[in-house]
């Protein structure tokens, strides 16, 4: 008999089972990340846009504030750091970036995506393909780099170049990318950067300086006219990059949500207001506003609210392009001159101070209510001292590392400088064997 009455209830125990069972994986399969459609085709366009802002963009701002003769030169630099950085960024660099290091991982990933291995076409990195998550962080790896290069306008050779930014791709921007991006320290302190302004800008904007001062002042600084040779190619360049910088900083939510859309909205709102900054102090020192400072501050806006985008309101952004462009202004025109470092193009002044400000100011204006981290205006003072440990961490190992690979790469090539009768003839000619004709 009691068999017969336990037997009754197996069925009902079965049935129950199989609800569980598929119940719970109905859970598990809800939790699994799937392909969204409209994530990955804003992340596309994301990815054509950042690109963009490198070659025609950046090649185009520097090719046009340089004297004619060295015009080729500095658009073939970014031309050029485009391709060896793709290369590099699929090679190595990645997963140095992304993966887990293990026992490392505070300081530097893995190797696990080593020539992309394993990557194949279903592998996800949230809602997006990891493809094209890896490609949308191959344009960051290319433009940060070719940035550097507004510093030593008109006197590296192009071997030297090449090697540097090679070497420093692979030890300098991989691992700060790790700390910030990737879970390493930074992260962990909870250190904000929502598009790079310390991955990126700072990091461009301190290896420059280094760069500019390791290789000396241009030949004939600052007695000889330098100035733009065609600044209508600047502001073309200025455009270009003004445009794409939605794709760097809106496309940094990574999905196309109301993140997005709030990162393009305080980055419109902070460029806009730097350059009007920028304008109005140099019209009120220098007596007239030109469109170099116009393009200038516009671009230091954008660099400072580059790693607040995600956390800051459209309040706080008219507050950080204000500060960026009076600050930016000051650091690379009336200080520089001081100081009297040739930094060309201002690629310290503008990306290297405007991204270290932004880092700053991004651990003041945060609202909870827009990325979920409270600043100091909303009593989370703690953020300031975060954001200001991120700065000095990039500062100090960026510029230490910088030194280093420069040195090593001038005992590689023979030396960093092109010799003085080729910089004053122009690098055109001399290291292309082509020039521009009227």
């Amino acid at each position: 008999m009691k068999l017969d009455k336990i037997s009754k209830f197996i069925p009902a125990v079965l049935a129950a089972a199989g609800t569980l069972a598929v119940t719970a994986g109905q859970a598990l399969a809800a939790d699994a990340p799937k392909l969204n459609s409209g994530d990955t085709a804003w992340m596309l366009t994301s990815t054509a846009l950042v690109l963009m802002m490198t070659i025609p963009g950046l090649a185009l701002f520097y090719g046009g504030m340089v004297r004619k003769k060295n015009v080729l030169a500095t658009v073939a630099q970014s031309f050029a750091i485009t391709c060896l950085m793709s290369v590099l960024w699929m090679v190595c660099a990645y997963s140095l970036a992304f993966q887990d290091g293990g026992g490392l991982n505070f300081f530097i990933g893995g190797l696990q995506r080593f020539f992309l291995k394993g990557m194949e076409v279903g592998s996800l990195q949230g809602t997006i393909p990891e493809s094209v998550f890896m490609t949308f962080q191959m344009t960051f790896a290319i433009i940060t780099p070719a940035l550097i290069c507004g510093a030593f306008a008109d006197r590296m050779k192009f071997s030297a170049m090449l090697w540097f930014m090679a070497l420093w791709l692979i030890c300098v921007y991989a691992p700060v990318a790790h700390w910030v991006w990737g879970g390493g320290m930074l992260a962990g302190k909870g250190a904000l950067d929502f598009a790079g302004g310390l991955v990126v800008h700072l990091n461009a904007g301190t290896a420059a300086l280094v760069c500019a001062i390791v290789l000396g002042k241009r030949k004939g600084y600052p007695t000889e006219n330098m100035a733009p040779h065609n600044l209508v190619l600047s502001l073309i360049g200025a455009a270009l990059l003004w445009v794409g910088w939605f794709g760097f900083n809106a496309g940094s939510a990574v999905a196309a949500n109301g993140a997005a859309g709030m990162a393009m909205a305080v980055t419109q709102i902070a460029t806009a207001a730097a350059s009007l900054a920028w304008m109005f102090t140099e019209w009120m020192i220098a007596k007239k506003p030109s469109v170099l400072g116009m393009i200038s501050g516009a671009i230091a806006g954008l660099v400072a609210i580059t790693p607040a985008a995600g956390f800051v309101s459209p309040s706080g952004a008219l507050a950080i392009g204000i500060l960026a462009g009076i600050v930016c202004y000051i650091a690379a025109v009336p200080i520089k001159r001081k100081l009297g470092y040739d930094d060309s193009l201002d690629a310290w002044g503008v990306h290297g101070v405007g991204g270290a400000l932004g880092a700053v100011l991004t651990g003041i204006f945060a609202a909870k209510g827009i990325g979920g981290t409270a600043g100091v205006l909303e009593g989370n003072i703690g953020q300031l001292w975060v954001q200001i440990e991120g700065v000095i961490y990039t500062f100090v190992y960026c510029g230490v590392v910088t030194f280093i690979l420069l040195k090593v790469v001038g005992v590689i090539v023979g030396g960093l400088r092109v010799p003085e009768e080729v910089e004053v003839e122009g690098l055109d000619i001399n290291l292309h064997g082509e020039s521009v004709r009227d």
